[in-house]
């Protein structure tokens, strides 16, 4: 079994943890992970048993469509607004969490970079990493 990844929000009101491994690690260029980090991409961990993913504490929530056009559901913090999680409108079982809410983000391993085509001259990701021009299928 596998160390459990847990992780909350930058005034602890908000924890989460899971006992399962990510089935997907990425950076993404988007430009709702551009404006939602303040910088020039996203860097998440999916996990696929949302279900199994303990959460305490109340997070805000709002709704976006992505660059895909699919729903995205945004967790964050309401008392310091840390990010928490993101949930998938699309693919409900699934859930995200930002690799610097991590309690230990060392553990992030991105996979690849999605959204490449979104991806700004200033932010250089690790061009080692397979790059996605959008999400890749399936």
């Amino acid at each position: 079994m596998t160390q459990s990844y847990t992780g909350g929000c930058a005034c602890g009101a908000i924890r989460y943890a899971t006992p399962h491994a990510p089935l997907f690690q990425n950076h993404c260029q988007c430009r709702d992970c551009q404006r939602r980090s303040g910088t020039g991409h996203g860097s998440w961990l999916t996990f696929a048993a949302r279900a199994e993913m303990a959460i305490t504490g109340e997070a805000t929530q709002w709704e976006v469509a992505g660059d895909s056009g699919n729903l995205k559901v945004h967790a964050f913090c309401p008392v310091c607004g840390t990010p928490v999680f993101l949930r998938f409108a699309a693919m409900p079982e699934l859930i995200a969490v930002p690799a610097g809410s991590l309690d230990d983000p060392g553990r992030f391993a991105p996979q690849v970079l999605t959204y490449s085509v979104r991806g700004l001259a200033w932010d250089a990701i690790d061009p080692s990493l397979q790059a996605f021009e959008r999400m890749p299928a399936g």
